[in-house]
């Protein structure tokens, strides 16, 4: 894995990766082994790359060696706040003026071939989708059954802020910003005494 490149791609060129996509994401989640499981776990992650790729603003970076062994994606988050919808309680200030000045972008998934360098390339591959865009925060949401995932993120310096509830698959997710630049984090301090704010340990 040292050998691991990193590469943007474009919308066209993702659409054309979605089979390789689909397959890393089925190994990168620990699955049943029935095929119908399977199957179904592929089709519901195509659909959501397919919705992912048609947003505005949507940016892709794998990673690869002699194969794809990784990749982020997300888009930037709309001024009219559709993101946070469903958020519990009031959204904190410090999130609410740059979601509104579109300052925050969303990475909606990121996936690694298991192996033991893993956390090390998904988080390369975080910091290089964020690092292409003029972003004050960067946002995703967790499962927080997933608890890998988020202890993962916490220990990468996001922040846990609340949670949020929407109709269709788990009802609700951890919501998680991280802080990008000096200005931002320092206006973190309001969050920091917000109740609903846990910072990682």
């Amino acid at each position: 894995m040292d050998a691991v490149r990193l590469r943007r791609v474009n919308r066209w060129l993702a659409q054309g990766l979605g089979g390789e996509l689909a397959d890393l994401y089925v190994d990168s989640h620990e699955t049943p082994a029935a095929e119908a499981y399977r199957s179904r776990s592929r089709l519901d992650f195509l659909n959501r790359l397919t919705g992912d790729i048609r947003r505005p603003g949507f940016a892709m970076v794998i990673a690869e060696t002699d194969h794809l062994v990784g990749c982020a994606f997300g888009f930037p988050v709309a001024g009219d706040g559709f993101w946070w919808l469903g958020f519990d309680g009031a959204l904190p200030q410090g999130i609410e003026q740059p979601t509104a000045s579109g300052g925050v972008f969303a990475i909606t998934s990121i996936l690694v071939q298991p192996h033991p360098q893993d956390q090390d390339v998904a988080r390369r591959l975080q910091e290089r989708l964020l690092s292409d865009h003029q972003a004050s925060f960067g946002a995703t949401l967790v499962d927080p059954d997933d608890h890998s995932t988020l202890a993962a993120l916490r220990s990468w310096r996001w922040l846990d802020v609340g949670e949020v509830w929407r109709p269709a698959g788990p009802t609700m997710f951890r919501a998680l910003v991280l802080p990008l630049g000096e200005r931002t984090t320092a206006r973190l301090e309001g969050l920091a005494h917000d109740a609903s704010t846990r910072w990682p340990g």
